[in-house]
């Protein structure tokens, strides 16, 4: 479990790095997912693993939400 969290953090950020330039979807759900993962992470005791687990679920939900407007933007041309 810890391994593939590791992944998906590493795969969130380079796709954060990616999406440097303008608005996106992974943005606004890692920055979600980070509110959340830190309020959830102070209530727990560990803010670093509440913080990291919410940046990692919000920018994986960005990054499906990315792929699928991206999709359905080509299936409709």
């Amino acid at each position: 479990m810890i391994v593939i969290l590791n992944i998906l953090f590493i795969v969130v950020i380079l796709m954060l790095i990616l999406s440097w330039g303008g608005r996106s979807a992974v943005w606004g759900g890692a920055t979600w997912g980070l509110i959340i993962g830190a309020i959830i992470g102070l209530f727990t005791g560990n803010l670093f693993w509440g913080g990291k687990v919410g940046l990692t679920v919000g920018g994986c939900l960005g990054i499906i939400s990315e792929i699928l407007g991206k999709w359905s933007d080509s299936r409709i041309k």
